[in-house]
């Protein structure tokens, strides 16, 4: 194992490689974001989509695919090296402009968002664990609020860019002639400007401790059921992604139902988004005083935003209460990552925050179903009431389950082997 001087960690001693990644979630939130306001409403004023469970369709297939892949990527990243996984999943979104702009049917849009959900599991995955990497545990909190905050600016912006180029020209092919810049653009920063940065995962961890070198199949019992609380996290990052979902799908369409112009709904859905941006504040808060108060105030504080939408009416008080779910996201959202970052052992941390992320991004599919059906055959409205009372839910879970991950003064102890392995490895299956 090297040494500790070739292996520095810091965000300043790395900006160079820190800030190319940072860049890079920047335009993983924008791919994503070029869809938010443009796609739903493109299946239903340009596709003929009457139905709610169709055009949800399109959020379903994403969220079960990157879900799926989040859970290998974070693998692949431990066995492969991150920036092989990296230039991977930009590939895979190099077809993603040219679906959106000649798609002649709904079917289509789903397909494209497979490659959507590939990209950016495999993209924002292993952005966040090379940043991890580089940070140290020092400054993990702040390493992943900077991660998250750029990568839903990222999202903000996109929305709201290709709401004001649909406002001015058509839903379609313009908007995704700005997609298609940025999908190119990242790749080849990518391939030609990314080093890799697995050894300092390598270096970090001591192969002796009882934790270290878990099985894959141990990792995903330990991240699922087998720690109280990395479920706790699991099952908020689960619900918490009904928000995102719900102000993909629903929030649009319901704006737009409601008189709303199309560029002044990307503006509600890009200020939600912006809030995220002050997740570089939250992050480096929990840095401070623990994971846990963050994620619990920002659970209830989203669902209560999110519930206020469908009591009030007009552009600003819309504004205003997407802007109060987005800051209870910013609470909770990196902070929730941080958890399994925290609790597990380094030689496993990659594999263990894919299990995590898996289990969120399943959110975006089961939510897009759940949120569909309750717009399909109840109202609008009752999607709002659905994701608000399964938020305050989840949160009442963290407040009882989830114990302070933090390294210096958490509460939270792996639980301890049940029999001695010694000599066992890690497995590469």
């Amino acid at each position: 194992m090297s040494t500790a001087t070739e292996f520095k960690r810091g965000i300043r001693e790395h900006l160079g490689q820190f800030s190319l990644h940072v860049l890079l979630v920047f335009a993983t939130g924008l791919t994503i974001g070029s869809e938010r306001t443009v796609v739903p409403v493109l299946g239903e004023e340009v596709l003929g989509v009457k139905s709610f469970l169709v055009i949800g369709s399109f959020v379903v297939s994403f969220g079960f695919v990157k879900a799926l892949l989040n859970l290998y990527a974070g693998k692949w990243g431990e066995e492969y090296g991150r920036k092989p996984v990296l230039v991977l999943g930009w590939a895979t979104a190099l077809p993603l402009p040219i679906i959106l702009i000649f798609a002649p049917s709904w079917g289509w849009i789903t397909v494209g968002n497979i490659l959507l959900g590939i990209n950016q599991a495999l993209t924002w995955s292993m952005a966040i664990n090379a940043k991890i990497d580089l940070a140290g545990p020092d400054q993990r909190g702040l390493a992943v609020g900077i991660d998250e905050s750029f990568g839903y600016t990222g999202v903000a912006v996109g929305a709201w860019i290709t709401g004001v180029i649909a406002g001015q020209w058509n839903l379609r092919p313009e908007p995704f002639y700005f997609l298609a810049v940025v999908v190119v653009l990242a790749f080849l920063i990518s391939i030609f400007l990314i080093t890799e940065t697995v050894q300092y995962a390598q270096a970090e961890g001591d192969d002796d401790h009882h934790d270290a070198n878990l099985p894959f199949n141990e990792v995903l019992k330990r991240a699922t059921y087998g720690d109280k609380t990395l479920f706790a996290a699991a099952q908020a990052g689960h619900i918490e992604n009904f928000v995102d979902t719900l102000f993909w799908i629903a929030v649009p369409l319901y704006l737009i139902n409601r008189g709303l112009g199309i560029a002044a709904v990307g503006v509600v859905v890009g200020v939600h988004s912006a809030m995220y941006f002050l997740q570089i504040a939250t992050g480096g808060l929990a840095d401070r005083i623990g994971r846990r108060p963050p994620v619990i105030w920002g659970m209830f504080i989203a669902g209560a935003g999110v519930l206020g939408m469908v009591f009030v009416e007009g552009y600003l008080p819309w504004a205003v209460l997407a802007a109060i779910s987005g800051l209870g996201m910013a609470l909770l959202y990196p902070n929730l990552m941080t958890v399994p970052g925290d609790a597990a052992h380094p030689t496993w941390r990659s594999a263990g925050m894919g299990v995590y992320r898996m289990w969120r991004d399943s959110g975006y599919g089961v939510g897009a179903i759940l949120i569909g059906l309750s717009m399909e055959f109840v109202s609008a409205e009752a999607a709002f009431y659905m994701t608000a009372l399964l938020m305050f839910i989840s949160g009442a879970v963290v407040y009882v389950w989830m114990e302070e991950t933090h390294p210096d003064f958490g509460t939270h102890e792996p639980p301890a082997p049940a029999t001695e392995e010694p000599g066992r490895t890690v497995a590469r299956d």
